[in-house]
């Protein structure tokens, strides 16, 4: 599987430790995250992982910012993106399980590394239900 991650200047840290975790796991990474604590645009990187992710290169995209809004609010911009602003793992294996989530956001300065790690590790493993959802889940995009 194939993972796209993105992140601006409060990631590095968590970028790191999330790709240490895929790669021990066997997904491969693109990254287009920053590696400095340097102030970035954040949508720089967002929009270069949502387009993996719509464009089928990632099956999946993980991207954080300080907050976990602004870099979730570019790449929800792209049709086919379905990303989901997560601070516990149990809000993102909801995020999968009812809304198909593609793209999981997180809020650096709001969870820790081992949280984040734990919430990459559940969007991951959590298959979508379907069902009612996906119904609900078709009349997202404005196609």
């Amino acid at each position: 599987m194939i993972i796209s991650i993105g992140n601006d200047h409060a990631g590095p840290n968590y970028k790191n430790a999330i790709v240490t975790f895929l790669k021990e796991k066997g997904y491969t990474i693109i990254n287009h995250g920053t590696d400095t604590f340097d102030s970035v645009d954040y949508p720089d990187f967002g929009h270069a992982v949502a387009n993996d992710v719509e464009s089928k290169k990632a099956n999946f995209g993980i991207v954080i910012c300080g907050s976990g809004n602004g870099i979730a609010m570019t790449v929800n911009k792209h049709q086919d993106i379905r990303a989901a602003l997560c601070w516990t793992k149990e809000i993102a294996e909801l995020a999968r399980l009812h809304n198909n989530a593609n793209i999981l956001s997180i809020p650096a300065r709001f969870t820790s590394i081992e949280q984040a790690v734990q919430m990459v590790d559940v969007f991951l493993s959590t298959a979508f239900e379907g069902g009612r959802h996906a119904n609900r889940v078709n009349k997202i995009a404005c196609k």
